[in-house]
């Protein structure tokens, strides 16, 4: 399987689709595993809606997935073009092969004619197909008109019989040649059909094995055909199941974000969405659900993948993000994070970025999360709008707050380190406990105090993380409650 050829050929119409990613994920998982080689091709030939913005999103994106192909656009190989729409000799070249060989033929009739058959056979039951009413045109005749300049779009001669091959996926499948009447391959405006020109591409550029989703599988039976009629090898073809929705539909905005751009900024991790996305549909047969790139490369098989509808479970993906953010390390979190937070108006001091980050680590689920968990550390605390003050009212508080800043007037600079912060609470605990207070006694008020809060991150990563003048400031403010309770 070392000479496994495969291709990813998105249309630079739109953005890269969750869909599209997977099925750009399972080509490159099966060419790694199988020692293989990743195509990226870009099938440009809608002319109005294909655009080179789109084309460098999509492989922005795959980059950013960790999918980068071994031959493409971006890096170039030895059966480029790998633009269709630079392509167009080769096209030109497989035409004239198949006029050449009696496989294809011009065709005349106007889309009048065309859309009145189509109305004809549909009223008598049929199944609509071309009639073949210029099959049997003259040579001469052919020749006259194409000469006096007359429109012609080029047809291939479907032959008779049935069409049958092995899905590696779905298994054995049959197709009729009677349902398919002889389709264009090239437009009277000079564009090629989609069917022909990925297999003039596929064939040119040695694609061996074709995975796919499954809308695609009717197509394949025209695509056999002509790879027969040009005497060329057919790829091993493989349709993957599509992502539907909760709902069952087929995934579309209205289920929410669905392009990977969006996920990537909505903060995303790239393992997490690729780790996701290889569980729509496969599974290496065990309990394990986390999976990096390189153990998704040695467990790929496209046995294993499933041919029922994959359904989106957002709730899935986001247990999987937060554990793959809570693996990452404070400095690599607090870069993460930070575009998130500038964007908020959130500026971290250096001393403050990665025990702030370490801080608000447990509570996130997608990084742009992270500007509600970090404002704690930077906004004013107001503590007369607290509805936790009643922790400030239990007997000994102001003897915990004295201590507390006690404790921290002996240390130095404006932040704290983590194990610093974390001896300056354990001084507190331990002078509380010598005046019989302890515990929760000492831990609720002095969180209140910091943040108006009665939970949130761990108090040595508070005390670390909000810099000696905020936490003097709310001390400060905290006993002036007191004072203020005491006197009224």
């Amino acid at each position: 399987m070392s000479d496994v050829r495969v291709r990813f050929a998105p249309s630079p119409t739109g953005t890269l689709h969750i869909g599209s990613a997977r099925t750009a994920l399972y080509n490159f998982l099966f060419a790694r595993h199988n020692g293989g080689t990743m195509v990226l091709r870009i099938e440009d030939t809608d002319r109005k809606r294909s655009r080179r913005d789109h084309e460098s999103s999509i492989i922005r994106d795959l980059h950013w997935l960790g999918l980068q192909a071994d031959e493409g656009p971006d890096v170039g190989g030895p059966y480029g073009p790998y633009r269709q729409s630079e392509r167009t000799e080769f096209y030109e070249a497989g035409v004239r092969r198949l006029l050449e060989s009696g496989w294809a033929y011009p065709c005349f009739c106007t889309q009048e004619r065309l859309d009145a058959l189509k109305e004809q056979q549909l009223a008598r039951g049929e199944m609509p197909k071309y009639d073949r009413l210029c099959l049997h045109l003259p040579a001469e005749t052919v020749r006259a008109r194409l000469e006096a300049g007359e429109e012609a779009a080029i047809r291939f001669k479907v032959p008779a019989g049935d069409v049958s091959f092995e899905d590696l996926i779905h298994g054995p499948i049959t197709f009729s040649s009677e349902v398919i009447g002889d389709f264009i391959i090239k437009r009277t405006d000079g564009g090629f059909a989609y069917n022909y020109a990925v297999v003039i591409d596929d064939a040119g550029m040695k694609i061996t094995h074709v995975i796919r989703g499954e809308d695609h599988i009717t197509n394949t039976a025209r695509q056999l055909m002509l790879y027969q009629a040009l005497g060329e090898p057919a790829p091993v073809y493989g349709h993957h199941s599509l992502i539907h929705g909760p709902d069952g539909g087929k995934l579309s905005k209205r289920h929410g974000a669905t392009s990977i751009g969006e996920f990537r900024d909505m903060g995303y991790l790239a393992p997490a969405v690729v780790n996701y996305l290889a569980l729509l549909s496969w599974h290496p047969g065990d309990e394990r659900e986390k999976f990096s790139l390189a153990e998704l490369v040695a467990e790929f098989d496209l046995a294993r993948v499933s041919r029922s509808p994959a359904i989106f479970d957002l709730d899935k993906l986001n247990w999987l993000n937060g554990l793959y953010i809570r693996e990452l390390s404070p400095a690599a979190l607090s870069e993460q994070v930070r575009p998130y937070l500038h964007e908020e108006g959130i500026e971290l001091a250096d001393g403050q970025r990665e025990v702030v980050s370490a801080a608000i680590q447990p509570n996130l689920v997608v990084l742009e999360d992270a500007p509600r968990y970090a404002r704690l550390f930077v906004d004013d605390l107001i503590l007369s709008a607290s509805v936790h003050l009643e922790a400030l009212h239990e007997t000994g508080v102001e003897s915990v707050l004295a201590l507390f800043k006690d404790a921290l007037a002996a240390t130095t600079g404006e932040y704290l380190d983590l194990e610093t912060a974390k001896a300056v609470l354990h001084q507190v605990a331990e002078a509380g406990k010598a005046r019989g207070i302890k515990g929760k006694a000492i831990y609720k008020p002095l969180r209140v105090a910091l943040t108006g809060l009665d939970q949130g991150p761990e108090l040595s990563y508070l005390v670390a993380g909000l810099g000696r003048s905020r936490i003097e400031q709310r001390v400060d403010a905290a006993l002036a409650y007191l004072a203020e309770r005491e006197g009224a």
